[in-house]
């Protein structure tokens, strides 16, 4: 599919994404009794929440965050909580390829299932308001899934059981059904592809999916009744946009500054 305007211009007015050692634009605050990423002038109408994985706040994350702040030519404010209230997982137990992986990633996500966040958000929204004034709201969801076999993992069993464990994208398709508080929302490299999620989306919506999800796709967005733009990039792996993105590497580094030129782009029409 191509861009909303049909070119990728929109990568030519984002900041230069930096492939090492990046310093963040944003501060930390306390909202809603939660550290927060804020990054943006204070001043702006317009607000992104962006919903992290599993890994948390790394530099690559942050960074997107940054971007959607500063790339669109409009004023954005963008807030980044930690729901996970400095305990994210560990990158090596990603992707896991151990027994120990496994049981220290399904132990980590038995307390930290989506809903802490879902039920946190419009606390979250009002503090903000309080604060900061009155925004109009989109909402990016990253994500980061991993598929457990519980006859291989875990368990003594032969039952075929696969689990989907993933993050922002689940709490974003959940929350841009009716009475949404956003106008706009996408989902990054998402796991747990729910089509009754995507059937029940109400808002313009983004996917912006890696080869890993590829087969997923065609059915969710077919589901998407929306305005809409969904892209599958060739050759990416699932993370690409967030902790695994590997930005030393010239060709990653292009299309994780695409794909946030897409963000940029959508978000300024729509937010």
């Amino acid at each position: 599919m191509q861009s909303i305007n049909g070119h990728s211009a929109a990568c030519c007015n984002i900041p230069p994404v930096v492939s090492k050692g990046y310093i963040p634009k944003g501060t930390y605050e306390t909202i809603g009794g939660l550290k927060t990423y804020v990054s943006g002038p204070p001043s702006a109408k317009k607000a992104i929440l962006v919903i992290y994985d599993i890994f948390g706040y790394y530099p690559q994350t942050i960074q997107g965050a940054d971007i959607l702040a500063q790339g669109s030519g409009e004023e954005h404010q963008v807030f980044m909580p930690d729901f996970f209230e400095g305990q994210p997982a560990k990158l090596e137990w990603y992707p896991p390829v151990t027994d120990e992986q496994m049981k220290s990633l399904m132990d980590w996500f038995a307390p930290r299932k989506p809903d802490i966040a879902i039920e946190r958000i419009p606390s979250i929204l009002k503090n903000i308001e309080e604060k900061y004034g009155e925004k109009s709201w989109g909402a990016v969801g990253v994500c980061v899934f991993f598929r457990c076999h519980l006859g291989i993992f875990l368990i003594q069993s032969r039952a075929d059981l696969m689990i989907y464990y993933c993050w922002g994208g689940k709490v974003i398709a959940i929350t841009s059904g009716a009475d949404s508080p956003w106008k706009v929302s996408a989902q990054l490299h998402p796991g747990m592809m729910d089509v009754e999620d995507a059937g029940k989306i109400t808002i313009p919506h983004v996917v912006l999916a890696s080869e890993e999800e590829r087969k997923d796709m065609d059915a969710y967005e077919k589901e998407l009744k929306v305005e809409k733009y969904v892209e599958t990039f060739k050759d990416q792996v699932h993370g690409f946009l967030s902790a695994r993105a590997d930005l030393e590497d010239e060709v990653k580094r292009r299309e994780y500054e695409r794909a946030y030129g897409v963000l940029v782009e959508w978000f300024g029409k729509f937010l």
